[in-house]
């Protein structure tokens, strides 16, 4: 028998059967997380200790917890970006490393526009003013025709493209592997970072955090943007640095932001969860049931294959 943790709360939620019935035939025991919350290094230690593989969410498995495990074996990134995986680590001890790709790329993809859209024309403002009794109009901002900018030209941002099309908007794109012909064939003005933030109306951030992309947007260059710009981030909360963020939006400097990760999550004192005009989300942005049910039935096959190559 085969003994794995899983960690991330919303795994198997919706096609449960389907994962247990797929455990059961390849001898897994899984054990879920109990803590209901993302788990610490501590508590990532200590379930560890005697597993084979984890299944995991944004929780750490840095070199600290992975020590703890010395029979570990395979690690499915119920997922996409491993940054919260030491792979030097899992390298140097022959560790396999697999990840759920593409499989909440529309649900991204959805969430990244619905924020763009919530941000630009005050959804949540007008909604909670509403609410409150306040019934004035609220002057906000257009989205259709545009220019919106896309950092990152992977399945998430290719599929923010798409909707993008769909207001007529002006796509200019920045990525390091750019695929050249479907570039050509969206009609994408392919660029660097700073004239993106010059000119764009919006940004969308589907990148991975690495040393380079690392606060990739910051005090210098976002010195540049226009007073109407959008930020909406759906990647990893390092990509943007949030001080030089916050300060863009409580002065106005910029028009919002849409902010679904955070360097720390769940965020602790952050001072952009105070601002009327930036839209946060709980790294949610994946967080549906069709995503759900393929990022758990891939995440399982993952584990599965690796434990027994």
């Amino acid at each position: 028998m085969k003994k794995i943790l899983v960690t991330p709360r919303s795994f198997a939620k919706y096609n449960y059967r389907q994962v247990a019935e797929l455990f059961k035939k390849h001898n897994v025991e899984a054990e879920f997380n109990p803590y209901g919350q993302i788990m610490t290094e501590d508590q990532m230690s200590d379930l560890l200790s005697d597993k084979d593989g984890v299944i995991v969410g944004v929780d750490p498995l840095h070199e600290e917890v992975l020590r703890q495990a010395p029979q570990l074996k395979a690690i499915a990134k119920y997922g996409v970006g491993v940054d919260n995986i030491d792979t030097g680590y899992t390298d140097e001890h022959a560790i396999k490393v697999s990840r759920t790709l593409n499989a909440n790329a529309d649900a991204v993809a959805d969430y990244s526009f619905a924020l763009l859209m919530a941000v630009a024309r005050r959804v949540v403002e007008i909604n909670n003013g509403c609410k409150a009794g306040d019934w004035q109009k609220k002057i906000a901002l257009d989205i259709f025709e545009k220019k919106i900018g896309i950092l990152g030209l992977g399945a998430i941002g290719r599929g923010v493209v798409k909707r993008a099309q769909g207001f007529d908007m002006s796509i200019y794109a920045y990525d390091m592997y750019p695929d050249e012909a479907f570039v050509a064939q969206n009609d994408i003005r392919l660029t660097d970072v700073d004239t993106i933030i010059r000119e764009c109306d919006f940004i969308s951030i589907h990148l991975p955090l690495t040393p380079d992309t690392k606060h990739l947007l910051n005090a210098d260059n976002l010195k540049q943007a226009k007073k109407n710009l959008i930020i909406v981030n759906t990647a990893r909360g390092g990509i943007v640095d949030e001080e030089t963020l916050y300060q863009l939006c409580k002065e106005n400097r910029i028009f919002g932001a849409g902010i679904d990760v955070f360097e720390q999550e769940p965020p602790q004192q952050s001072k952009l969860l105070e601002l009327e005009n930036v839209v946060i989300g709980s790294h949610t942005a994946a967080s549906t049931v069709g995503a759900t049910e393929k990022m758990s039935l891939m995440a399982a096959e993952n584990i599965i294959k690796d434990l027994e190559d």
